[in-house]
C-alpha cells in the first residue's frame, strides 16, 4: 500500500548515524542523498534494500513524535536491531519480546531516536 515515507529530523547527521546502525540488521542502507540545489540546501536521504523507500529531510522535529515500525524477517533481527540502535544512541522504549496483545507470534523491539519517535522492528513469524 506505502510506496515510500519521509520524517523530518532536527539533526540530520545524528539522525543518519542512528539510521545506518539500525537498519543495517535488514540491510537496509542510505542509497541516495539529493542533491542541495534540489531541495533549497536542506540535506535529504532516502533509506533502503533495493530502492529508496525511508526518507530523512532536515528540518523541525515531528511534533508529536510518530512510530514507523520496519520489517524483520527473523527475531534475532529484531534483537539485532534493538541492541544496534541502542548502541547508536536510541533509548529504549520496549526491549524485544513477544507481544501477544498484537496476535501471538508477534515479535517486536521498540526504541526511540534521536528526536523522540518511536521506532520499531518487528517479525510476524512463529519462533
Amino acid at each position: 500500500m506505502l510506496d515510500h515515507i519521509g520524517i523530518s529530523v532536527s539533526d540530520f547527521t545524528a539522525a543518519k548515524a542512528f539510521y545506518d546502525a539500525a537498519l543495517a540488521p535488514i540491510g537496509a542502507s542510505l542509497m541516495v542523498m539529493i542533491p542541495a540545489e534540489f531541495t533549497d540546501g536542506v540535506k535529504v536521504g532516502g533509506y533502503g534494500q533495493g530502492r529508496p523507500v525511508f526518507w530523512l529531510s532536515e528540518g523541525p522535529a515531528q511534533s508529536p513524535s510518530i512510530h514507523i515500525a520496519f520489517a524483520a524477517p527473523d527475531r534475532d533481527t529484531v534483537d539485532a536491531f534493538y541492541q544496534a540502535a541502542l548502541a547508536a544512541g536510541g533509548t529504549d522504549n520496549g526491549a524485544p519480546g513477544v507481544r501477544p496483545q498484537y496476535h501471538a507470534a508477534y515479535y517486536g523491539a521498540f526504541v526511540r531516536d534521536p528526536d523522540g519517535n518511536n521506532i520499531e522492528m518487528v517479525c510476524h513469524a512463529p519462533a
